[in-house]
């Protein structure tokens, strides 16, 4: 467990064993040369890069986890497998069948992204078409994180938008987003009774419960150095699953 607290990339047996059956099968090879990087080991590195904030390129290749090059394509790979999706769903059927998930309320917060080099978004930076000019920062070009989660801040959808999009456009989207998540017996749900937004955020009890403290945890996140928003969506939805996966040993 202090291994573990200490170097969180590495990939327990228990989340390997969940992980493990959602990954796509590996591609042909085209050229024959160093055997492929084992699936484990790729996750490692990524979950380096994740909780360091650390460029691709500088990966320590010491690690054994392979090349920047080679976790990065795995991520992709795996994101557009719909991996992470699969995951958190496996993990909030886990909840539910525990009777863990606070459905009674939920909370909802947009927090906005620097941009490298800066404290805020700079201008002229090429992104995704997920990024715009932010009505709140001089129009500087930026994003945004929306995070939903339960009563006990436990997410259940998170999404990437420009900085330009008001938070109410996003809310039914979001909200379509949390998944039905089935309970042992019950049928699948997937709407809380209460929704806690703009001036709930302010109050004390709940403040404590928002996600997004933990989500900027994960140092990758804190800024957008992906130009790619699949690449930056693959990272928001590996760390709500790692979030997610910290529940389940709690409450499970």
């Amino acid at each position: 467990m202090g291994e573990r607290q200490s170097r969180p990339w590495i990939v327990s047996d228990e989340l390997w064993s969940l992980i493990e059956p959602l990954l796509p099968e590996p591609p042909p090879k085209q050229v024959k040369g160093r055997p492929r990087v084992p699936d484990r080991q790729a996750l490692c590195g990524i979950l380096f890069v994740l909780h360091t904030g650390i460029q691709w390129e500088y990966l320590p290749q010491e690690l054994g986890f392979g090349s920047g090059m080679t976790c990065w394509r795995r991520l992709a790979a795996w994101n557009e497998a719909g991996v992470w999706d699969q995951l958190h769903q496996v993990l909030l059927n886990k909840l539910r069948s525990k009777n863990q998930l606070d459905w009674s309320r939920a909370v909802i917060d947009s927090p906005p992204l620097a941009s490298p080099g800066h404290p805020h978004p700079r201008p002229g930076r090429t992104q995704g078409p997920k990024s715009g000019p932010s009505p709140v920062d001089r129009a500087r070009p930026g994003s945004k994180h929306h995070v939903i989660t339960d009563g006990q801040g436990i997410p259940l959808a998170v999404s990437l938008t420009g900085g330009n999009r008001n938070d109410v456009t996003q809310l039914l989207p979001l909200l379509d987003k949390v998944p039905a998540v089935a309970g042992a017996v019950s049928r699948p749900r997937r709407r809380p009774d209460t929704l806690f937004a703009d001036r709930g955020y302010d109050h004390d009890k709940y403040r404590r419960l928002l996600t997004i403290s933990w989500l900027h945890g994960f140092r990758r996140l804190r800024i957008r150095w992906e130009r790619r928003d699949d690449i930056h969506e693959a990272f928001l939805g590996l760390a709500v699953c790692l979030i997610t996966h910290r529940h389940v040993q709690r409450l499970c």
